[in-house]
């Protein structure tokens, strides 16, 4: 069995340009990862959702792009993990609405029809920019966001990933709850 000192020495041997530690990493994670993007895509409407193992293999190879990060250990990757499932879901949500509105289609007037189309799950777009705003003002409470709904991260490992204290991300927990409330409820 391995541990969380494992995936930390695995990383800190990739940051050194060890191509075997990545090839030993990826086994390591993919469970964690799967939990993490099961989580997501919960929220997703059924229609257009992904499966579990291509929003991982997506956030995978952007995280593979990423040059000069220096993992810090295994909250750090798992935390940064979160972030790229989040703008992979982001990135897919906006290429949806693009073709939604047309991206570049002739314009049909629809004069006289009326046309209703409920859609189930999560807005991901209007959580996206909730959640942009929230980062403006305060980046920290908009990091706890990311790692706890998206990343699926408990208060105690959003604390250590972030070397706060686990009082703080209660706090901003709750202040980041509130914002987001009342910025999505508007």
């Amino acid at each position: 069995m391995t541990g969380p000192g494992d995936v930390t020495g695995l990383l800190q041997a990739w940051n050194s340009g060890d191509p075997q530690a990545l090839e030993a990493l990826a086994p390591l994670v993919h469970h964690e990862l799967r939990r993490m993007a099961q989580r997501l895509l919960a929220g997703e409407r059924k229609d257009l959702r992904w499966q579990p193992t291509e929003l991982i293999n997506e956030s995978y190879l952007r995280l593979l792009g990423w040059r000069g990060v220096s993992w810090q250990n295994r909250a750090h990757f798992f935390a940064a993990a979160a972030g790229m499932m989040r703008r992979v879901l982001v990135d897919a949500a906006r290429a949806r609405r693009a073709i939604k509105r047309g991206a570049g289609e002739a314009v049909v007037s629809l004069d006289g029809i009326d046309v209703a189309a409920a859609e189930s799950g999560m807005d991901i777009l209007a959580l996206e920019d909730a959640l942009t705003a929230l980062s403006a003002v305060d980046p920290r409470p908009g990091r706890v966001v990311e790692m706890r709904f998206f990343g699926g991260f408990s208060v105690e490992e959003t604390a250590e990933a972030l070397g706060v204290s686990v009082r703080t991300v209660i706090n901003d927990w709750n202040t980041a709850r509130a914002w987001l409330l009342q910025r999505l409820s508007s």
